[in-house]
């Protein structure tokens, strides 16, 4: 059969639509009774289930991987990029108290790989699936000559549903409060820029390279899969934020691109700072290893990088060790890490 004048120029309607045939099997673990419709319309439909909230409050979020796709392209391993995506999304918006409710993804591509687009799915259908959260639909676009050969990228969306009297904002954080830091798995989905540069310019390793005090090679390292602390912060929240008594829980920050120094003030009232004490949870090997060899300076290392600490909590002084205790038995190391003071709506680390 004669090849199609689209496909000649680099875009193959059929074989897209071939791969796209493989959906509804992959996305099945991640349906929820309130999907309506079926994968593959113009556009996903999901019906809120009102009766669950006196005033819903809708919360939404959209974001990518940055160029930890890079150490993806690499490795040629394509399956955790996915799931990196969703869990960041969920923890977005997991800060403010929301449920996952669905999830739209955006692939761009220059040519179509069948068994990349398949591990990129299921990366999103395992974080979606994991997070309670429907992925009700997306868009695949082939672009020739816009990509390099064998690069890709890939952003997400994320909807999700908070009670309006119980959102998290942090109005309640006082001076005395405790904060609380939960362990990452790594880098998570930023730094990578500069974390490439440290490895593979500087140190001149190779994404293959074998590094001893990671016991894991520096590619497998840096594309360890961002934690989700979706459904702990819901966990949490019923434990500890019960409905007509003091809130112990009082405020979340996701610590991603801007580090502690850009993240916990977004959810500090503008009299109050939070000080975050360096040497007070374990650091990662990773991040022992950047702080040694990469040459950046200190303070700059804390405002780019998570440096082990994926999630912040800011609790009640009186409730701290109980929520500690809880975090840590739900299998997520935590750490006492620093206190609110009287500020400006800063956050300092010393």
């Amino acid at each position: 059969m004669k090849e199609k004048a689209y496909a000649r120029a680099g875009v193959d309607i059929d074989l897209g639509n071939r791969v796209k045939a493989t959906l509804p099997d992959l996305l099945a673990s991640t349906r929820r009774r309130e999907v309506l419709g079926k994968v593959g319309g113009f556009g996903g439909l999901f019906a809120l289930d009102l009766k669950r909230h006196r005033q819903p409050v809708l919360v939404s979020s959209v974001d990518g991987v940055g160029t930890k796709l890079k150490i993806a392209f690499a490795m040629d391993r394509h399956d955790t990029i996915g799931e990196d995506l969703v869990n960041h999304c969920v923890n977005d918006i997991a800060v403010l108290g929301a449920e996952a409710l669905f999830f739209l993804d955006y692939l761009g591509t220059g040519r179509l790989e069948p068994h990349v687009f398949t591990d990129i799915i299921k990366g999103f259908a395992r974080g979606c699936a994991a997070n309670r959260c429907a992925l009700v639909g997306g868009e695949t676009a082939q672009m020739p000559g816009f990509y390099q050969a064998g690069e890709y990228d890939v952003s997400g969306t994320i909807v999700g549903v908070v009670e309006k009297s119980r959102m998290l904002d942090g109005r309640e954080i006082r001076r005395g409060d405790a904060v609380l830091g939960i362990q990452s798995s790594g880098l998570h989905t930023n730094g990578y820029s500069l974390a490439r540069k440290i490895f593979f310019e500087q140190l001149k390793l190779k994404p293959t390279s074998h590094v001893t005090e990671l016991g894991n090679t520096i590619g497998d390292e840096l594309l360890k899969v961002h934690v989700s602390y979706g459904l702990l912060v819901s966990r949490l929240l019923k434990q500890f934020n019960k409905a007509g008594k003091p809130r112990a829980l009082k405020g979340l920050a996701h610590i991603t691109g801007g580090g502690f120094v850009d993240n916990l003030p977004r959810v500090l009232p503008k009299n109050c700072d939070v000080i975050v004490r360096k040497g007070s949870w374990d650091m990662l090997p990773i991040f022992r290893m950047i702080e040694a060899k990469g040459g950046v300076p200190e303070d700059e290392l804390y405002q780019v990088f998570n440096m082990g600490i994926g999630m912040t909590a800011i609790v009640a002084a009186q409730k701290a060790d109980a929520i500690l205790r809880a975090i840590r038995s739900s299998g997520h190391p935590a750490w006492a890490i620093g206190e609110v003071v009287a500020g400006s709506g800063l956050a300092r680390v010393i």
